[in-house]
């Protein structure tokens, strides 16, 4: 099980991009390594060099990243020692170590890993108690990795026995791995009270303060569909292809991704993010009411999902530049008087 208290970071342009780690195995040519492996907050993964979780899981299947070790094979822990391998029992498969990687992600992002969604499923289970809400339970548990699932309930006593009950009521068998063990009513009924009893003691406890940050994604919209844009965009005024026209010199741009598609061809690549960032601030500073809009967003982080890995974020992935950005903005904004024209020589005539 992961150590959670390991806790690392490494720096991309000025942010710090939370990380943990965990001890694996690398598999390099006929020799075992054992190495830390490194998970981060926007999705990598450091396994001697960083992947994406598309790649890591080739490196899983693979066997660069190694959970079989075979007997006999050669391992090395650099300048420590090397030895060979006797009789070795694997702790994990290769799906147990990429869950526990996709959990560290969810929980260095604030969000709920697969033990807190099968535990939010069971609470909805306790609300409607019919056969949806239980599959709905089953699939959840199915989802914990497996050699993590006795931990869930963070009762060693019972395990993770309630869990198991619930998710396959009475009359079926425990798990595919028991087939001719079944639950039986009085049984299910046990896991019942157990799980009502979880949530008496949830309730009476006191709640806990909102963090003082929160993150706010600014979704990708298709504004070409009949309708166009929403007749109250909310936070949406915040993405660049809203249609609020930019004046930048003597030209009138519809909007900061026409604008920066003009002008950006004409400046270094270096740049483009300065322009990008300057393109922003004539945006709020022409269009008070939208940037109300982004000031009304306090302290939030803003996540621009964006297909893009340079300027947005899709799922975990990506360096979000135009959220950063966003957020200088906003920043400059709560400054009185502040200037927010640069000497990118944009500044209208």
């Amino acid at each position: 099980m992961m150590a959670r208290s390991r806790r690392t970071w490494r720096d991309v342009d000025g942010e710090r991009i939370e990380g943990t780690w965990r001890h694996a195995f690398v598999r390099n040519g006929d020799r075992h390594y054992l190495t830390d492996l490194f998970i981060y907050a926007d999705g990598l993964v450091d396994c001697w060099g960083l992947v994406t979780l598309d790649e890591f899981a080739a490196k899983l299947a693979s066997g660069w990243v190694a959970t079989e070790l075979p007997d006999g094979a050669e391992a090395s822990a650099f300048h420590v020692a090397t030895w060979k391998f006797a009789e070795p029992q694997a702790a994990l498969t290769a799906d147990m170590l990429y869950g526990e990687v996709l959990d560290e992600i969810d929980r260095l992002n604030n969000r709920p890993d697969s033990t807190a969604r099968c535990l939010a499923a069971v609470d909805v289970f306790l609300d409607q108690q019919d056969e949806d809400s239980r599959a709905a339970v089953r699939a959840a548990y199915h989802a914990i990795p497996e050699h993590l699932r006795i931990y869930a309930l963070g009762d060693m006593d019972r395990r993770d026995w309630p869990l198991r009950v619930l998710a396959a009521g009475p009359g079926n068998p425990y798990s595919w791995q028991d087939e001719d063990k079944l639950v039986s009513k009085k049984e299910h009924a046990a896991a019942l009270r157990y799980f009502e009893g979880l949530r008496r003691q949830r309730r009476a406890a006191p709640t806990p303060a909102e963090p003082a940050e929160t993150s706010i994604v600014i979704s990708h919209t298709n504004h070409t569909v009949p309708g166009g844009w929403p007749e109250n965009p909310g936070i949406l005024v915040l993405r660049n292809e809203f249609p609020a026209p930019v004046t930048v010199g003597a030209q009138i741009h519809p909007s900061v991704a026409d604008a920066y598609e003009a002008v950006a061809a004409n400046v270094p690549a270096q740049a483009r993010t300065a322009v990008m960032a300057e393109l922003l601030r004539l945006k709020f500073a022409q269009h008070p009411e939208l940037a109300e809009t982004l000031t009304a967003t306090g302290t939030a982080r803003l996540v621009y999902a964006d297909s893009s890995a340079f300027w947005g974020q899709h799922s975990t992935e990506g360096r979000n530049w135009l959220g950063r950005l966003l957020e200088l903005v906003r920043s400059e904004l709560a400054v009185p008087d502040h200037d927010l024209f640069t000497s990118l020589n944009l500044v209208p005539e």
